[in-house]
Order: C-alpha cells, then structure tokens, then sequence
C-alpha cells in the first residue's frame, strides 16, 4: 500500500509542477480550481490501476464515485475560468507578487505546492479505500457511502447549474440567486462537495478501522475549508460587499445545511 501512495505523490508532485510552469506563462492561476478536482479523480484511477485486475467491488465503487464527481467539477470550473478569466480571489492573494516580479515563486508555494498537499490529503479515504484489500460483496458503510454520495452529487450539480443560468441572465446582475437550492441554504455546491466526501469516505470505512481513521483527514478537512477558510467565509464577504440584498439573503437562509427559509 505504502509504495502505491508514494508512487501517487510523486506523480502529483510533477503534474503541479508541469501545471505551474503553464500558469507562469500565462500569468494567472486560477485553472488549479479545475486541477483541484481533476486531480482527485486522476488519482483515484492512478490507485486503480495499480491494484489491477484483482480490485476488489469496493475500489470500483470508490474509484467510479471519485471520477464522476472530479470529472464534472473540473470541466465545470474549467469553463468558468475560461468564461471569466482571472479569479478575483487569486488575484487579491497574488497581486503584490506578480506587482514586484515575484509572480512565479510565489505561485508555487501559496497556490501550487500548497495545493498538491491538500489535494493528496483530501483524497486519501478514496486512496485508501481502494488500495484496502477485500472480499465478498461490499458491506452496509458502502451502501451508506454511495447514497451519501449521490444526494451530495446531486445537490452540487444542480446548485452550478442553477447558479450559472442565473448568472447567464443580464437580468440577474447585482441580485442575489434565492431560488431553486439556493433558497435552502446559500452554499448547495458546497454542502453536496461535502456530503460528496464523507460518502466516499464512509465507503473507504468498510475496508476497517485503520482505513477510517486514517482518511478521516479528508472529509474533516474539507468540511473545515468549506465552511471555516476559503471557501463559505471568503466568498460571504466578498458578496456582502458587492450585493446590497445580500444581507438580507443571509439573515433568512441558512448558511450551509439546507432549511427552510426564516420568516
């Protein structure tokens, strides 16, 4: 198992370095959030493959469940980048750096190798989950797993789509989006990218207990990121600042689990 994950890390390692070289070129780095998930699909096949033949149902299950999920987020987020350029964010945390010629460095610690560890880390229930051996049919964590993993997949499809069709309408511009999922709580693509993981870490969970508790790290890590870093608390603030309703829209929605809208 442990030559498979060092083998996964070194090919991650180079493809963010390969990745880097691209955004100096080009002078933006906003594409990793396409990487980020592309990533973790890549991996999960890359596991695959070298269990071979012999993967157990399980692996198939985890490793299908991660592609789908990568594989459409990052088309996704690829599409926005190409759609509307540089990130907002990327170009607040690295906008001093490429002002005093310090744009590639710069890149490669704050945003590049920075991500790589996360990303690995992130992924290691659906590493481990695959490289755990087993038999028989896969057990009731897995069933759990896949139908966490589904209402996350769900939820987090449909909350983009719904998002990018009203960004789409001219007539959307400088409103807040309190419809569809979104009327349910301000962050659907967020709560399903959750629900998305601990899924897929439940699943792993069915390998036994030293396969759970070391890709515990997954799922708690990117419910903190979601909910506590850069994602909920940095997007808010930039919404608050640009949306005059959106206050509004935050006292009456709920900030990440889905409820019914406060009176």
């Amino acid at each position: 198992m442990m030559h498979v994950l060092v083998i996964n890390a070194a090919v991650l390692a180079l493809a963010m370095l390969v990745l880097w070289r691209i955004a100096v070129r080009i002078g933006d780095v906003s594409f990793v959030d396409a990487v980020w998930a592309g990533g973790m699909a890549g991996l999960a096949l890359l596991t695959l493959a070298q269990v071979g033949a012999d993967a157990p149902l399980r692996a198939v299950l985890i490793a299908a469940a991660t592609t789908i999920w990568g594989v459409r987020l990052a088309l996704h987020l690829y599409r926005r980048w190409r759609a509307n350029g540089e990130d907002p964010r990327y170009a607040r945390i690295l906008g001093k750096a490429k002002a005093e010629g310090r744009f590639a460095i710069a890149a490669l610690t704050i945003v590049f190798a920075m991500q790589g560890v996360l990303l690995y880390l992130t992924c290691l229930p659906a590493q481990l989950g695959i490289l755990a051996p087993g038999q028989g049919a896969p057990g009731a964590l897995v069933a759990a797993g896949a139908l966490l993993w589904l209402v996350g997949f769900v939820f987090e499809s449909v909350g983009d789509a719904q998002l990018a069709r009203f960004r789409a309408d001219p007539a959307s511009k400088g409103k807040v989006l309190d419809t569809g999922l979104w009327r349910y709580t301000r962050h659907p693509n967020y709560f399903g990218d959750t629900c998305v993981w601990w899924g897929i870490w439940l699943m792993a969970a069915d390998a036994g207990l030293p396969v759970a508790l070391a890709g515990l790290i997954g799922p708690v890590f990117l419910t903190f990121t979601l909910t506590k870093w850069s994602g909920k608390p940095m997007l808010e603030r930039g919404m608050a600042k640009r949306r005059p309703d959106y206050a509004e829209y935050v006292r009456r929605t709920s900030g990440f689990i889905p409820l019914p809208p406060r009176k």
